[in-house]
């Protein structure tokens, strides 16, 4: 079995080929597990790499996609969400409400319906790169194509 033949890989596969992008899940020899691990293997730059990080919010959970090169705004994001109660999610919640393991969490393909921010420093950038579900995988899309396939609200969240 490949790591192409992974199911959660497969879960982000199938969303890239329904959506029509000519993007698809590429393994790479070395982890992506990190945003620098990301562009070293990809040779580019780190704010290229699509950080997908999830915050537990006082009901819900919320998935906020930032440049490799930033941190998000723990107050930003409480101010857009007009709450008080916000926090990184536990692993065991990411690998359960995504689907996906840390280092591996892709923007697409969560087991559940989840509330998107997508940070509007990842604009600058003409190819973007994403987790596919493993933290050997992962995709290219553009900015545009990753807010139209994710649904998700564009917004200033990092520091």
């Amino acid at each position: 079995m490949t790591l192409i033949d992974k199911e959660p890989v497969k879960r982000v596969q199938k969303i890239l080929k329904q959506f029509e992008t000519n993007s698809e899940v590429v393994v790479l020899k070395s982890s992506a597990r990190t945003a620098l691990d990301a562009a070293k293997s990809l040779n580019c730059e780190v704010g290229a790499i699509v950080k997908s990080l999830l915050f537990k919010t006082e009901q819900n959970f919320i998935l906020c996609l930032v440049a490799g090169d930033k941190k998000a705004s723990l107050n930003k994001i409480k101010k857009i969400l007009n709450m008080k109660d916000i926090s990184m999610a536990s692993a065991d919640d990411v690998k359960n409400v995504t689907g996906f393991t840390i280092g591996g969490v892709s923007p697409i393909g969560h087991l559940n319906k989840i509330e998107i921010l997508i940070d509007l420093s990842l604009k600058r950038f003409d190819e973007l790169f994403a987790a596919a579900g493993h933290p050997n995988c992962i995709f290219k899309i553009s900015f545009e194509d990753l807010s139209k396939i994710t649904n998700g609200s564009i917004i200033e969240l990092v520091e």
